[in-house]
């Protein structure tokens, strides 16, 4: 009923920048919180950043000053701009999505395919 596509992973250097897409389709009415997460190799999936449909962000403080979190209500989507990237930053990124269906009566969580983020020292 709801896709989450995501898109702009890639392989960067240290100091280097890549921007996340994530847009979400299917039934939806609504959507209230977007977000990124993300999974290193024999790691735990973590919260990177979170945002609200009143565009409320919240960070890992990991990421804190260096990642910004946007999303456009209208498109259903959300960006994740990644800044002076480390090395510590490598991870599979998933896109998470609370979304109404229509015609439902409580949210569901939705998640993308992830994408792959490498940065080389």
């Amino acid at each position: 009923q709801v896709q989450l596509v995501e898109s702009g992973g890639g392989l960067v250097q240290a100091g280097g920048s890549l921007r996340l897409s994530c847009a979400a389709s299917g039934s939806i009415f609504s959507i209230s919180a977007m977000g990124w997460y993300r999974q290193a190799p024999g790691k735990q999936r973590e919260l990177v950043a979170i945002v609200t449909s009143g565009r409320s962000t919240n960070y890992a403080d990991s990421v804190k000053g260096r990642f910004t979190i946007s999303r456009d209500n209208a498109r259903n989507t959300v960006y994740l701009q990644m800044n002076s990237l480390k090395p510590e930053d490598t991870a599979v990124y998933y896109c998470n999505a609370a979304v109404l269906v229509r015609f439902a009566v409580k949210e569901y969580d939705y998640w993308g395919q992830g994408t792959q983020v490498t940065v080389s020292s």
